[in-house]
């Protein structure tokens, strides 16, 4: 079942990136709320599948992906895992989100920056981040507004144990997917300004299983896809 699901998803993002003349982005797998024997099934498959391919997976909450890797890690044979949270972060959560995490797609305040500066174990790599951008300047969602992220991300460049790499938004989730085209045109005109600001920046995070093939006609780096994958949550 994972393997046929992978395989449609990432023929999905190969043929949006040939129609659009782009490369094909990274896959971030959405696990949460799934089973780490979920997850477990959908590693093992595309390891298979793409054999030097990086398995990437977004969880929301801290608690629920340190549970699931503490499952996972003692399945040896899994290939290796890469940890994005893309939920919501609190600053007091922030001691445990640099310790678990590869990344975190949710910056979006200069407290959150300078806490997971403080917090990255030194034995560690820089922590990847991305900052989050309400892009539609809605009421209900987190981000930091366009015009903050100049200031974010010169906070972010100052910390060694940090690395910028981009930036993540989730648009107005639209009915029609096409009325989603222009916040991802503007998430792109963002992302080519930072990234002649910031070298390190590659990463444009945007698009999801109803609308990757515009988030990639637009510019996406990176598709963070769950219900295609591992089907409705309960």
């Amino acid at each position: 079942m994972y393997q046929r699901r992978l395989h449609e998803v990432l023929q999905r993002i190969d043929n949006a990136a040939g129609d659009a003349g782009r490369p094909a982005p990274r896959l971030l797998a959405v696990s949460k709320r799934h089973s780490a024997t979920a997850v477990a099934e959908l590693a093992g498959a595309w390891a298979r599948m793409q054999p030097q391919a990086i398995v990437a997976l977004g969880e929301n909450y801290v608690q629920e992906a340190v549970a699931k890797q503490s499952e996972l890690n003692r399945q040896p044979a899994l290939p290796a895992i890469e940890w994005h949270l893309i939920g919501h972060l609190q600053s007091n959560k922030a001691r445990e989100a640099a310790t678990a995490f590869d990344w975190v797609q949710t910056v979006d305040r200069p407290r959150l920056v300078d806490a997971l500066a403080r917090h990255r174990p030194t034995d560690r790599p820089p922590l990847n981040v991305l900052l989050q951008v309400n892009i539609d300047d809605e009421s209900s969602k987190h981000g930091c507004a366009p015009d903050a992220v100049a200031d974010l991300a010169a906070a972010i460049a100052a910390h060694p144990s940090l690395r910028l790499r981009g930036l993540m938004a989730i648009p107005t989730p639209h009915d029609d997917v096409e009325r989603r085209r222009p916040a991802f045109a503007r998430m792109h005109a963002l992302f080519s300004e930072l990234q002649a600001a910031h070298p390190s920046v590659d990463t444009l995070s945007m698009g999801m299983s109803d609308d990757l093939e515009v988030a990639i006609a637009e510019g996406a780096t990176m598709v963070r896809v769950g219900t295609a994958l591992f089907g409705a949550r309960d």
